[in-house]
């Protein structure tokens, strides 16, 4: 870096522990425009020099880029520009958080008397240390699985009372408010505030957390900020109150940042809003739209009850219209002709089926008559058997003596066998 030796400026004031006559120097004190003009000329003759640290902001307005570059042990930084034409030469991938090296050169604004860098080339090192930090807690958690939508609890659809961390008198909290209550104008919060940057961001909020997830009575938790670069969101980033957060049973949605900053708090949350007016749009619904929505859902159950009870009617209209429903008489009568008449003819059928019968009867009835001994014993023959049963067909069957049974046309009586008769005596008697 090349040095120089500071000039004395016209009209410039004694050093503070000096004491110096009053001369004619103090009655014509110089311009600010030539002081500004002056140390501009030392400034310029200030070479280029390569300097090492990590980007902490990367702003892109207008095609250029405003920074911040951090010391890597310190705390100290200087803000950088970086015009569009220098970008288009430099890695397209540059971002804040990264550890680069950067040839810088140092700027004075004469009419502002604002003092910056410009870079002229920049490349990278490594991650920051900060970011590397990260990329570590963030495998870590990810490992864990915080990150898992298993884990992700589902917010109601219409909280009755709302927890919300943020900055006392903040425009974070504005926008929360004054968004939700358009969208629903009897929405209740619950504000606890704490410090969202700096020594105090974590414990406080993680205190706060803990006293709105103890309350019954609040359903969702917003924790909400308006973005900031990288270095002062990190409290957001931090592990203690990101295991808070994942410990909570209460829904907590995060309103951290805008688009590009995305703390570790984005993702173990149960719901990311891009921003705190995102925050106050997911978390209650819109009144008009849900009128709209049931009006919509009226109109369209109407139309089916009304096209349902059109399609009855014209169906009853098209049943009462038939032949046999308008004269239910005239299927009746060919019906209970029909019934005479199958009736007629199975009276006939079964005379004629019981008189056939009963000529066959008779006749079977005569012919056994006719093969019957009932009818032999009628013309006074008699039957007779031995007390076992067994019929006497020979007169030696009955010696005398022997019991026999006699069974004639009407009845039977017993009788005792003599014994045979001599056929000349049979004869005689005969």
């Amino acid at each position: 870096m090349t040095t120089f030796q500071p000039q004395p400026v016209v009209g410039e004031a004694p050093p503070p522990d000096s004491v110096a006559p009053r001369d004619s120097r103090s009655e014509a004190p110089t311009s600010v425009a030539r002081l500004n003009e002056t140390i501009r000329g030392f400034v310029q003759n200030w070479g280029s020099v390569w300097v090492e640290g990590e980007i902490t902001s990367w702003n892109l307005r207008g095609g250029n880029v405003f920074g911040r570059l951090k010391d890597l042990t310190t705390e100290s930084a200087i803000s950088f520009r970086l015009w569009s034409s220098t970008r288009e030469r430099l890695p397209a991938d540059l971002k804040a958080g990264d550890h680069v090296i950067a040839c810088v050169k140092s700027d004075y604004f004469v009419k502002t008397g604002d003092f910056s860098f410009s870079i002229s080339a920049m490349r990278h090192v490594g991650l920051g240390d900060q970011l590397e930090k990260l990329e570590r807690l963030r495998a870590l958690l990810r490992g864990e699985g915080l990150f898992d939508a298993r884990h992700k609890k589902p917010l109601p659809f219409l909280p009755q009372l709302i927890g919300l961390i943020t900055g006392e008198n903040s425009d974070a909290e504005k926008d929360v408010h004054r968004n939700a209550e358009l969208r629903w104008p009897h929405v209740r919060f619950r504000t606890k505030h704490a410090a969202v940057q700096g020594d105090r961001c974590v414990p406080e909020t993680i205190a706060a957390l803990k006293a709105l997830d103890a309350d019954p009575e609040v359903d969702v938790i917003v924790i909400a900020r308006g973005g900031g670069d990288p270095q002062t969101l990190l409290g957001f980033s931090d592990e203690r109150l990101l295991r808070a957060v994942a410990a909570a049973s209460t829904p907590v949605v995060s309103a951290i940042g805008h688009e590009n900053d995305r703390p570790l708090l984005d993702d173990v949350a149960d719901l990311r809003a891009s921003t705190p007016t995102d925050a106050a749009k997911r978390v209650v619904p819109d009144v008009a739209e849900q009128r709209a929505f049931v009006g919509q859902l009226r109109t369209r159950l109407t139309g089916r009850l009304t096209q349902r009870i059109g399609h009855d009617i014209a169906q009853l209209e098209q049943l009462r219209s038939r032949p046999v429903l308008r004269d239910p008489e005239s299927l009746l009568t060919p019906r209970s002709h029909e019934v005479f008449l199958s009736v007629a003819r199975g009276r006939d059928t079964v005379d004629r089926a019981l008189e056939r019968q009963g000529r066959r009867t008779a006749e079977l009835r005569a012919t056994l008559r006719a093969l019957s001994p009932a009818s032999t014993l009628a013309r006074g023959y008699a039957i007779a058997h031995l007390a076992d049963g067994v019929i006497v067909r020979d007169a030696a069957q009955a010696p005398a003596g022997a019991a026999v049974v006699v069974t004639v046309g009407e009845g039977s009586f017993a009788a005792r066998s003599d014994g045979p008769i001599d056929e000349g005596t049979s004869e005689g008697r005969a």
